[in-house]
């Protein structure tokens, strides 16, 4: 692996652990967001920081890299919902920030940047 892709290995697992803690400190920021027709939003807000936390360890080992990574890229797919949904529903507040329709198609636009991220480092390991 070269020294880009470990440090982009580094940031990604910070980014992922963090994303993931920040939904048990600040739960109200993602039922914002959530698509009126979720069922159980809480539940699956706990499962998400549950998903977000566990994968982006998994994917410090490089025995389970490759099937973190492809978890990531499949959450990120599932939550393209959830981004859909807020550019339609923008503007809107999120705590102390307005998210304008161009913020919520510019973070649409973002998740497919996330998704290609998280699948950079599937193609430099191995199935375990």
């Amino acid at each position: 692996m070269d020294k880009y892709k470990k440090i982009s290995l580094v940031i990604l697992v910070a980014f992922y652990v963090l994303a993931g803690l920040n939904h048990f400190r600040d739960p109200g920021f993602y039922y914002a967001v959530m698509p009126n027709n979720l069922l159980y939003p809480e539940t699956v807000n706990l499962l998400a920081g549950i998903a977000e936390i566990s994968l982006g360890l998994l994917l410090i080992p490089s025995k389970t890299r490759y099937w973190a990574a492809w978890g990531i890229v499949l959450m990120l797919i599932a939550f393209l919902q959830i981004h859909v949904s807020m550019a339609f529903k923008a503007p809107m507040k999120l705590n102390s920030i307005t998210v304008t329709p161009f913020l919520a198609w510019l973070r649409l636009f973002l998740q497919f940047v996330l998704i290609y991220w998280a699948w950079w480092h599937t193609t430099d390991t191995k199935k375990a």
